[in-house]
């Protein structure tokens, strides 16, 4: 998932995006690595927090506009 790069991309911590998610920090840095695999809803929330689609945060697509 392309989590951490957006994350980094946009100048956020893992704590940052925890907070504005209601998440915690701990629970971004497993998604980050891997370790845990989010959730359709937790999806849609990562996808419209960095403004991109959820197949771009999948990585089933290099194009990260959304159809809608």
């Amino acid at each position: 998932m392309r989590l951490k790069y957006l994350r980094k991309q946009k100048g956020i911590s893992q704590l940052k995006l925890a907070m504005d998610l209601s998440l915690n920090q701990n629970s971004i840095s497993r998604y980050e690595t891997g370790e845990r695999e989010a959730d359709y809803a937790l999806l849609i929330k990562f996808a419209d927090y960095f403004d991109v689609s959820v197949d771009y945060l999948l990585e089933r697509t290099d194009n990260p506009e959304m159809n809608r």
